[in-house]
Formats: C-alpha cells, structure tokens, sequence
C-alpha cells in the first residue's frame, strides 16, 4: 500500500499489520481527516491547517528592569532556573512549538504567499497557481497595481490584496 494514498486511521493500522510492526495504543493525530474539495482553486488538501497556540515568548526579568528589552533572548546562566526549565519559571522556544511543515506559512485559502514587486514576477507564479498566491508588495505604485492586476486576472493567478492602493475613497 503506497504511503501516499493513506487517507484515514484504519488504513494507517491495517498497513502497519501488513509491514509486519506490532500496533497497541496508536491513536489517529488530531488534524487527520478525509479530504476536502476546495472550490476557489480546484485542488484537494488532505490536511486541515492547524495553527499552533504558543505562548510569549519574553526576556527572562524584562519585567523587572527598563533596560532589558521584551524580545527574547535565550538565558545563559549557570543557574538560571529559566534555562533549566524549573516548574513555574517562564517556557523556553522550542521546535515542539512548530507548525507542521506541509502547512507551514500556509493561508486559509490553502495558498502561500509570494511577494510580487512588478508584472514578470506574476509570471513566475504560473506554473505554480495551486500553490502560490501573489501578495504586491507595499511599495508599488497604483498605476503599477492597475497592470500587475490585470496580468494575473489574465494567468488565473490569485492576489491576496487586489483592492490595496487601487481604490479611492471619495
């Protein structure tokens, strides 16, 4: 049975029988579901996109002095009880906090965002539709915006922000 084609938990357990390992207290991982059709671009995601909860991550002590800034640094003293992870004391970064990688950087729609600066970098999305959406960077003028707009419309290329700087308030 190809990995690939694994789309729910009796398939997972009936193929870790037929390779031979022993399974006891496998439970299916939460984001696991069958998949679904995804009618604004016609592809199919066998993932839900989970967003992990993680905490702030701050200075150990940035609350207690003005000159220790909030951003994180990582605690480096022998006996910091930070660093050796003492029940209580502030949570470290760590790779658990992760995202999973198929979904990493992924919007809802099921794209991932590609900055786009002028109308040839549109064309390099077209082979890569499904996969990319073309967010224009902030700095484009409008009359730029105007013509990256239509170049995508043209190649069924998706825009994350298609009303930024082209619509006028009145």
């Amino acid at each position: 049975m190809d990995p690939l084609l694994i789309r729910t938990f009796q398939d997972l357990k009936i193929s870790c029988m037929q390779a031979g390992r022993h399974v006891f207290k496998v439970e299916p991982p939460c984001h696991w579901e069958q998949p679904t059709e995804q009618p604004e671009w016609g592809g199919v995601r066998m993932v839900t996109i989970t967003k992990k909860h993680k905490p702030s991550f701050t200075r150990h002590q940035s609350d207690r002095f003005k000159c220790l800034s909030s951003s994180w640094r990582k605690p480096k003293g022998i006996d910091s009880a930070v660093r050796r992870r003492f029940r209580g004391r502030a949570a470290m970064p760590k790779i658990g906090y992760g995202s999973a990688k198929k979904t990493r950087h992924m919007m809802p729609s099921g794209h991932k965002a590609f900055l786009v600066h002028n109308e040839k970098d549109v064309e390099l999305l077209l082979m890569h539709r499904k996969t990319f959406a073309a967010e224009i960077a902030h700095g484009v003028s409008s009359r730029k915006r105007v013509g990256i707009l239509s170049k995508a419309r043209a190649l069924g290329v998706k825009v994350t922000n298609p009303r930024a700087k082209v619509t006028t308030e009145v």
